[in-house]
Parts: structure tokens; sequence; C-alpha cells
């Protein structure tokens, strides 16, 4: 899919896998390293004689996936605080984020993706306009536990809501409006609501046009806004659901051709647990 719509845009792509989940007890955690000879072995002795275990990382180009013997939340903290120089792209049980600001097509080579086979995964091609064109700044965003976020569109309100936020906890890293709605929804999660109350809120609280997919370790979701200027497009068989701004991402899929195709309608929100495969 990422390939079909790799002349979009040479700027960036992104993948969240959800797969092989840590056990009870442990964390996984997705990092980056702008160094051209990251030093993946000493931070592993490091994390080990911080938390006593920690699994030798996956690497996979400039990323790497650590498994840690912790709660995700004290090894990001950790992380932050002992290597400010590694940018830390999700942490959970299950999510895997890599992401560069490279062609999609190159990206997938260069990361191996094809090799990857997880339950669910949301991909993004091309960048926001209005963010700076690095690593970091590309989608997904992940602003919580095994949540992550890819946008179509654009909010007006994010440098508002930016403060609102950071006055409740939040974190921010990068300048994108998406980095923002993703936060928006692990804040109202954090508060209580459930994911389907968290998007139903966007409706109210973001403004701007969007098309969201949400990736959580249970599945996924999709939002389009009341005015829904945006394109999307989804397709279900009994095999997998897909969602994608245009048709011909669907279409190389197997199977396609049997798919139930539809519209998504404005402001509704649909969502898919992992008994379905997701793309």
């Amino acid at each position: 899919m990422l390939r079909q719509l790799s002349d979009r845009g040479p700027d960036s792509a992104g993948v969240a896998f959800y797969r092989d989940p840590a056990p009870p007890g442990w964390c996984k955690v997705s990092l980056h390293s702008s160094s051209p000879t990251p030093e993946w072995e000493n931070l592993t002795a490091e994390l080990q004689v911080e938390f006593g275990e920690a699994s030798p990382p996956h690497v996979r180009a400039t990323h790497a996936v650590f498994t840690i013997a912790a709660e995700a939340e004290d090894a990001e903290a950790w992380l932050i605080d002992s290597h400010p120089e590694l940018t830390l792209m999700s942490a959970g049980r299950s999510i895997e984020i890599y992401k560069e600001a490279d062609l999609p097509t190159r990206f997938v080579e260069k990361f191996a993706l094809d090799e990857i086979a997880g339950s669910h995964a949301l991909g993004h091609t091309r960048m926001a306009t209005e963010s700076r064109v690095t690593t970091a700044g590309s989608h997904p965003f992940s602003t919580g536990l095994d949540l992550c976020l890819v946008h179509n569109g654009s909010l007006s309100n994010h440098n508002r809501l930016r403060r609102t936020l950071q006055r409740e906890g939040m974190i921010f890293r990068t300048e994108n409006d998406s980095e923002v709605a993703a936060g928006y929804l692990t804040w109202r999660l954090r508060e209580g609501a459930s994911l389907e109350e968290a998007l139903e809120g966007c409706l109210s609280d973001l403004d701007g046009f969007y098309t969201f997919a949400v990736g959580t370790a249970d599945g996924f979701a999709v939002l389009r806004d009341p005015i829904a200027c945006k394109p999307a497009v989804m397709a279900e068989t009994d095999e997998w659901v897909a969602m994608a701004s245009e048709y011909r991402a669907i279409a190389v899929l197997p199977g396609a051709e049997d798919a139930v195709l539809w519209e998504p309608a404005p402001g509704h929100v649909y969502s898919w647990g992992t008994a379905s495969l997701v793309a």
C-alpha cells in the first residue's frame, strides 16, 4: 500500500506495527538514532544494569526495538533522561514504529518491511505541509502507550490546544498538528474516555479538516471530520480490513476485487478489533 502511494512525494514514510506482545511486566520501545554508528549493544548493557533484564534489540536501518523488563512509563522516563540523543518513537507492549524522511519505496526496502507480520499496521506517506521534513516529524505519531495516529488534513487550533494539553502534562516533540491530535486522544483516554468517546470529542474540540486512523493494541479506528473534504475509502473482506486515501492503495491487496467498498461517513467512528487483519 505504501508503494502504491509513493509518487505522492519523497519527504516521508512510516508504519506502526502491532505484533509480538511483550510478556507481562515487560515493555517494548522503538528508538531512532541519527548517528551513522549507533551503539545499540552498549545501550543493551545499560538497560540490563538499570532494569535487570533487556533483550538484544531488533535493528532495522536507523531504528531499534528493545524489549525491557520494566513498566513502559519507567523505561520511557529513563531513556529520555539518559539518552536525549535518541528519539523515542513508541512504547507499549506490542507497538513498533519505523519512520523516515525518505521516499516510501526506498523506505520499504531500507527497513525490510515485507519481512514483518503482525495483527495490524498503520502507515503514512507524505508530511503535513506545516512540518519540518525530519524523521521525528514524520507519521505515525505515538503519544501514549500502544497508541498511534496518522492524519490526512490540517488543524487550525492545534497551537492553542497544544498549550492546553501541555498544562495537563502532555509532552510534544515536534510542531506537527498531527502530534497534537494524538496527544488529545491520549489525554482523553487517560481521563477515562473510551477510544470511541475520545474520537467523538475531536468533533467538538478540534477545528480544521481531517481523516484520522488511530491504532491501539486491540485494533484500529477511523474518523473523518463533519465536512469530510479529504478523500478516504474503506474495504473489508472476511480476511482483512483496509483504509486509504486512494483506492489504488487497496486495489493491490489479495481479494480486493471481492471486498465491500465504501466511503466513511462524516463524523462517524469506525472501529475494528484484532480478530480482523487490519491494513
